[in-house]
């Protein structure tokens, strides 16, 4: 993709949707996972990864288009937080 000379990059807009999209996929991950915990410890885990590597093709072709890139920002963040969080839960338990 070819950018003019002109055009710059919206770094507070970009950054507010992707500090948005972080905190809801955190959440919704650490609550699914949480949920997950209590049927199977290894099922949570096993899904994660399933869900993590499936969506990671897709997610990767986005990190070039204008918008969705701070969509994929937020995403790896907040599900990369997720995971620190659910293990420091485990951890000092």
């Amino acid at each position: 993709m070819i950018r003019g000379g002109d055009e710059s990059t919206p770094w507070a807009t970009g950054l507010a949707v992707a500090g948005f999209v972080a905190a809801v996929t955190g959440v919704a991950v650490v609550v699914l996972t949480l949920g997950l915990i209590r049927v199977h410890p290894l099922l949570a885990v096993g899904l994660n990864i399933v869900a993590a590597g499936g969506l990671a093709p897709t997610l990767w072709g986005w990190r070039r288009a204008a918008v969705l890139r701070w969509l994929l920002l937020g995403i790896g963040v907040g599900v990369t937080g997720a995971w620190l969080a659910l293990v420091s839960m485990e951890l000092f338990r």
